[in-house]
């Protein structure tokens, strides 16, 4: 199934994304995480695309070919949220299925709580609801210590500069050095380094980070029926996190993925798309 380019006009910026299917199929929308851009979805992409979905995966906004606004309370949560409101009513009058890892689960969490009408289903992969991260960011120091980056993250302009030395050597090794073995092709790793040469896009990725502290998540319980898969092997976040998110659905469901790690929809691409399209 081939995957074309778009690009939309969106909330005061321009987001590119990865898209596949039909027409007029049932839309479903994924949300990457850092450090990664839309084509990280690409197997899930092909495999709904085939089953009749309308696949979207947008650049984030600082990533890859979309904007990089100036600024870092350009990146707060509430920016990333409206982005991804603007594009869903240009993609669909219906409600979409909304698929979120890592920061993109983050964004996905907060537009599922807040925009219940716009998603029929939610999925998230590792990532735990911001009320549950931010808790346990606070009184867990397992997880301060897996999350010591994040605060790395806020110093000035050092960050971007070791994260492009030696060709992005240190933000390739947090890929793969964190993930099962041969779980990223060197084609892959090309054009993930592809994305992150775009101008600005590292300083961009990592004001995500530097902006949270000026964000305001509204920190809702979800109503729609919510699917939260959770490779157990993650090294940045804690697996009881998902429990504690899971909670806070209505209508919620968990599953682990034990022989997985953060990056389980590359690794575990044909177990997780069965997984989500059973929750389908």
């Amino acid at each position: 199934m081939e995957i074309s380019s778009q690009f939309y006009n969106v909330n005061g910026i321009v987001l590119h994304a990865a898209i596949a299917g039909p027409q007029q199929g049932k839309v479903m929308l994924f949300l990457h995480g850092f450090p990664e851009f839309s084509l990280g979805w690409k197997k899930q992409l092909t495999f709904f695309a085939a089953k009749g979905f309308r696949v979207i995966a947008p650049d984030q906004r600082g990533y890859n070919l979309s904007s990089k606004p100036k600024g870092v309370k350009a990146y707060r949560i509430e920016n990333l949220v409206e982005d991804m409101v603007a594009l869903i009513k240009q993609l669909s009058t219906e409600k979409v299925i909304l698929v979120g890892h890592d920061w993109g689960g983050g964004v996905a969490w907060e537009l599922a709580g807040q925009h219940p009408e716009l998603i029929e289903k939610l999925i998230i992969l590792n990532m735990p609801h911001l009320k549950v991260f931010r808790e346990t960011l606070k009184n867990n120091a397992r997880q301060m210590l897996r999350s010591w980056y994040t605060g790395f993250f806020q110093i000035p302009f050092l960050p971007e500069w070791v994260s492009s030395w030696f060709n992005y050597k240190l933000m390739e090794r947090s890929m793969i050095g964190t993930a099962l073995q041969h779980t990223f092709t060197r084609l892959e790793i090309g054009q993930y380094k592809a994305a992150w040469r775009q101008p600005g896009a590292v300083r961009a990725m990592i004001n995500w980070y530097r902006a949270y502290k000026y964000s305001r998540p509204a920190y809702k319980r979800i109503q729609i029926p919510t699917l939260i898969l959770w490779g157990t092997q993650d090294k940045f976040l804690l697996p009881q996190m998902a429990a504690k998110s899971n909670m806070l659905c209505a209508k919620g469901k968990l599953i682990y993925i034990d022989d997985a790690t953060h990056w389980l929809h590359h690794e575990k691409a044909a177990k997780v798309n069965q997984l989500i399209l059973n929750f389908l």
